[in-house]
């Protein structure tokens, strides 16, 4: 739910009603099963998304994982020697013993039991150092990828995926893929190893009582087939239902001045613990599977333990198989189960990183809406002059919002945009920074078609600057080095210096080293607006295109931005999208657009002096506000 979202309070929503209360007031909950089956989809679509993006980031460590490979087989082979050397102990090494000099086998035996222990802690010790330093690599270039990929993503992208199912594929997906790096490995190659191991150990060592011990072998396959299964569903549901909850707290923490404003905290609540319970619930069904595969383990393998006991013993008896023989088998039985006790968490492991990685690649399989060009033209230095070619452009299909647009921007002029709400003055900027492409027709930068330029050119020549007035977090110098990073200090000071807003920077306590705290919290909206401002302005770019830039400032507040503008639309082109004639006013042409079209296009002056018009009403009723 956006913090703002209404709701009525002639029929409330309860969490266990039929409509769960995520439907029908939260937007960001109400779209999960469309966002998550997008993601399935995209993963899907060459195969197994998740084993698919997993090969991909394990190909440069191939090496690496045959040598760990190897360690592990040289660790578990020395674990298993150990029930075969127990026997060799006590039926050649005890058995035999009369007198002082038949200790000597016994003594052997014990010191290569020794070397054996030693030869597994050592394995061990380099298989954890080398799994850590690949788990590490890995989780880096995970949260590399996904962040590069999310940052190349168009905004229409971002308008539909929620910032708090961003946050949640590089933070719970990413600590899934990590669990299952950290245990998952090491256990599925121990676990495979000592269940083939010990069956041959139990056949070499005696083949009908190997026999009996595996009998067990078939409820085994089916118990950890039936987990195997309900497993994959439940945790990718898990998967799910944490995305919820940090979907819906980062964005009830985002809009928290709008939550507090309008008494929005029981509903928000409200709507948390249901979403919280539904992630519980998923995590008690997961638990359940468990409860039922570990028990069942323990019990399939102490009936095989006791029946091997009574059978062995039997054997023993009658002398068809030694002491040492039995208490082998009861140490290799053991060592089986032991892994099958284990599996139950590396499926856990595994599955939730199933799940994690399942998102994840369906999240680097979504294309961006506005791909780089394959052959980009080079800018080499841009006067600014922008065209729109039989512009068409529609947010849903059959429904344009630019029809038809026509319209050329020469170089070094300042265009204001003015119309009602819906006339598609925004979307022309958009259109223009190439946030989207048109579905038909070309925008122009000094004759070439913006799809042909790559991202970095255009972004450094063509600027938008928007009322949100973004400011991250850091220091006042560092947001207005933003759009130029290697920025002196007296670069930085002589932009706000040309703007008017070294004054109110320097009266800070700490200056331009001042943290302008969460999105610039600490300064008001007109000193926010300076800073973006300056941050333009040090860019230095060709075109400038200002969306409403003043729309949320008081009288004051305006007219010294108003102050700014003039040096910061000098001697560039520059498009000036406003409500406010007072900003209108500075311009060199004014097009007042309507339903995607242009149905006036003038000086303000002529526009005026014609006494007939859209703009002349809106000048007049200006005048009268004034009044």
């Amino acid at each position: 739910m956006s913090a703002q979202s209404p709701e009525s309070p002639q029929s409330p929503q309860s969490p266990q009603s039929p409509q769960s209360p995520e439907r029908s007031s939260w937007r960001g909950v109400a779209e999960v099963d469309d966002v998550e089956a997008r993601e399935r989809e995209l993963a899907g679509r060459l195969g197994s998304g998740s084993r698919r993006l997993l090969g991909e980031l394990l190909r440069p460590y191939k090496r690496a994982v045959q040598l760990l490979v190897l360690v592990v087989v040289v660790e578990n082979a020395a674990r298993l020697s150990i029930p075969y050397l127990v026997k060799e102990g006590i039926d050649t090494g005890i058995a035999p013993i009369r007198r002082d000099d038949d200790l000597v086998p016994l003594l052997t035996i014990v010191g290569i039991m020794l070397v054996a222990t030693l030869t597994q802690a050592v394995a061990r010790q380099v298989f954890l150092v080398r799994s850590g330093r690949i788990g590490q690599d890995l989780l880096l270039e995970v949260r590399r990828r996904v962040f590069r990929h999310f940052q190349a993503l168009s905004p229409a992208f971002h308008d539909d995926y929620t910032s708090g199912r961003v946050i949640s594929r590089q933070t719970s997906d990413v600590d899934a893929i990590y669990e299952m790096l950290e245990t998952g490995f090491d256990g599925l190659v121990t676990a495979a190893l000592t269940l083939i191991g010990t069956a041959g150990l139990l056949l070499f060592l005696d083949v009908e009582l190997g026999l009996v011990a595996l009998l067990c072998g078939p409820f085994l396959a089916w118990l950890t087939n039936w987990f195997r299964k309900a497993s994959a569903d439940s945790y990718r549901r898990t998967r799910e239902k944490v995305a919820l909850v940090i979907v819906h707290f980062v964005e009830s923490m985002g809009g928290i001045r709008a939550v507090q404003a309008f008494r929005r905290e029981p509903r928000n609540q409200e709507i948390f613990d249901d979403v919280n319970d539904q992630y519980r619930a998923a995590n008690l069904h997961a638990f359940r599977l468990v409860a039922w595969f570990m028990p069942g383990i323990r019990l399939i393998g102490n009936v095989t333990i006791g029946v091997v006991l009574l059978y062995g013993g039997y054997l023993a008896f009658h002398g068809d198989v030694t002491v040492g023989v039995l208490a082998a088998f009861l140490l290799y039985l053991r060592a089986f189960f032991e892994p099958m006790m284990e599996i139950s968490q590396f499926y856990n492991t595994f599955q939730s990183a199933s799940a994690a990685l399942e998102k994840l690649a369906g999240v680097l399989d979504e294309e961006p809406g506005v791909p780089e060009p394959t052959d980009p033209v080079p800018v080499r230095e841009a006067r600014g002059e922008v065209r729109f070619d039989h512009v068409v452009f529609e947010y849903a299909p059959g429904r344009p919002v630019l029809p038809d647009l026509d319209l050329v921007v020469p170089a070094g002029q300042t265009l204001a945009l003015v119309g009602t709400t819906g006339a598609g003055k925004t979307t022309l900027a958009k259109l223009a920074t190439r946030f989207y492409d048109p579905v038909a027709g070309r925008v122009l930068l000094d004759g070439t078609d913006v799809r042909r330029l790559s991202s970095a050119d255009l972004r450094e020549h063509v600027v938008m600057v928007t009322q949100e007035n973004y400011l991250f977090s850091g220091t006042i110098a560092d947001n207005i080095r933003f759009g130029k990073p290697d920025a002196t200090m007296e670069e930085v000071v002589g932009a706000t210096t040309a703007l008017g807003a070294h004054d109110f920077i320097a009266a800070l306590p700490d200056g331009y080293e001042t943290d302008v705290a969460n999105r610039g919290g600490r300064l008001s909206a007109g000193q926010r607006q300076l800073v973006a401002f300056a941050r333009a302005f040090l860019a230095d770019p060709a075109v400038l295109i200002l969306d409403e830039a003043t729309s949320s400032l008081d009288i004051p507040s305006e007219r010294m931005v108003q102050r700014a503008l003039r040096t910061v639309l000098a001697g560039r082109t520059a498009v000036i999208i406003a409500h406010r004639l007072s900003t209108v006013e500075i311009a060199d042409r004014v097009i007042v657009m309507e339903h995607g079209r242009i149905v006036e296009d003038g000086s303000p002056a002529e526009l005026v002096a014609g006494g007939e018009g859209r703009y002349s009403d809106l000048h007049d009723a200006w005048l009268a506000s004034l009044a």
